[in-house]
């Protein structure tokens, strides 16, 4: 399965995948089936996912709920590779992960996921370009081998993000959301099949907050496919399908009824007058 694995990989070596993936829309980005995740402690195991099944369609938008020890965190760090189940399968738009050594899921990280995380992870003496960049930097593929194509592939993604006219900005001179927007462009800069957003706006303010799940949304438009851990209900409203975990299992899947829409909130935030923001505070 390994060799089977590292074929597969390399046969999109010598061009970026889509943002939908390599199968056609509506195919299945994420398969898992009866994962298990197990932990030894001494003599004690610590189960922490219960034979999960989950599929995820190309373009969808789903937000990952649950309650701390629910399991969200142990079933995000399987879905990005970071980690391996105990038992069960997993194919990542189509490629069998389970099984696959290091190497091959570093790669496979490389090649097929971005990450967005809560704390933005930006390097601090380094420019939102150069940070941008780094993930280019990284494939041991070689599929951006010239500088200048890396460069021009950096530069796109901040000006997708809205920040092209931040470029040369460290992160200490970018507001919390700008930076998050950095973080996002890094996500985005490899074309990934998915795109795994782990508590994105955990520290960001109520409208930067709807800023940032402005920009996903608009990215779930264009057709990226999005898996969103959070524990704020409001932000999985902006979502498409809700995953609700529990002890490990998941007791809800549903999609989300009155979806909000990030940039008609926006557009309302703006339009509140001093006085009534006074009034509801």
């Amino acid at each position: 399965m390994n060799a089977t694995a590292d074929q597969t990989i390399m046969s999109g070596a010598h061009q970026a995948p889509s943002p939908r993936g390599d199968g056609a829309a509506g195919a299945s980005v994420i398969q898992i089936a009866g994962v298990t995740k197990v932990y030894t402690m001494g003599n004690n195991k610590v189960f922490a996912l219960h034979g999960i099944d989950l599929t995820v369609k190309s373009g969808e938008m789903i937000a990952i709920m649950g309650s701390s020890g629910s399991g969200k965190s142990t079933l995000m760090n399987i879905l990005g590779c970071l980690d391996a189940p105990t038992d069960g399968s997993y194919h990542l738009d189509g490629i069998r992960v389970d099984g696959m050594s290091r190497n091959q899921l570093a790669d496979l990280r490389n090649h097929k996921l971005g990450f967005v995380f809560q704390g933005f992870n930006l390097l601090a003496r380094t420019s939102a370009l150069d940070n941008v960049e780094l993930p280019l930097l990284y494939d041991r593929e070689g599929r951006w081998k010239d500088g200048r194509t890396m460069r021009r592939m950096a530069e796109a993604a901040l000006e997708r993000v809205g920040l092209g006219e931040r470029m040369d900005h460290h992160p200490s001179e970018l507001s919390g959301g700008q930076q998050q927007r950095v973080a996002i462009a890094r996500a985005l800069v490899t074309e990934p099949t998915l795109l795994l957003a782990d508590e994105p706006t955990g520290n960001l303010d109520s409208h930067t907050t709807v800023e940032v799940m402005a920009l996903f949304q608009e990215l779930n438009d264009a057709g990226i496919t999005m898996l969103i851990v959070t524990h704020e209900p409001e932000v999985a409203q902006y979502t498409r399908r809700i995953v609700e975990l529990r002890d490990g299992r998941v007791i809800r899947d549903h999609p989300v009824e009155g979806r909000r829409n990030a940039a008609a909130d926006i557009k309302k935030m703006l339009e509140t007058t001093p006085t009534e923001q006074e009034d509801a505070a």
